[in-house]
């Protein structure tokens, strides 16, 4: 029974990083995209709340129906912190939190973003390059 609490924090761990990272990626990709970083935030959690909220519940779903003792606990526990850091934490804190911080929450430094490798996965560089989005003049001839 002492290691219940760190298998909890080891599987719930996973699982919650990856309900992070949808939330506010959609977050992000809505900043990209030049909305307010208020909009933004709310633009993002409109359209991946559902989601979110969809897995947090099969989990729990899946963690209610033990019938060993070992197994109802650990069941329990898992659903206890699956629901509070769902809803909690991933719904309430991080939101409020990235809203009170405005456009310095997406702030990155200088220092940090030369080393790490662009991966524009929102777009945001289509906005900066408008040529991109036009076909070349080959190709719209043929396209005619």
């Amino acid at each position: 029974m002492n290691l219940m609490p760190i298998l909890l924090v080891g599987i719930v761990f996973g699982p919650a990083m990856h309900r992070e990272v949808f939330l506010v990626a959609r977050m992000r990709e809505a900043y990209v995209h030049r909305d307010r970083p208020g909009q933004a935030v709310v633009t993002g959690f409109r359209y991946s709340a559902r989601v979110v909220v969809a897995a947090a519940l099969i989990m729990v779903a899946g963690f209610v129906g033990a019938r060993e003792p070992m197994n109802k606990a650990m069941g329990f526990g898992l659903a206890s912190a699956v629901l509070l850091e769902a809803f909690v934490v991933r719904m309430t804190f991080v939101p409020a939190l990235l809203g009170l911080l405005g456009r310095s929450a997406w702030w990155l430094p200088r220092w940090l973003d030369h080393p790490l490798p662009v991966a524009d996965v929102e777009g945001e560089s289509l906005g900066r390059h408008p040529a991109a989005l036009t076909p070349p003049p080959e190709q719209e001839a043929a396209h005619a």
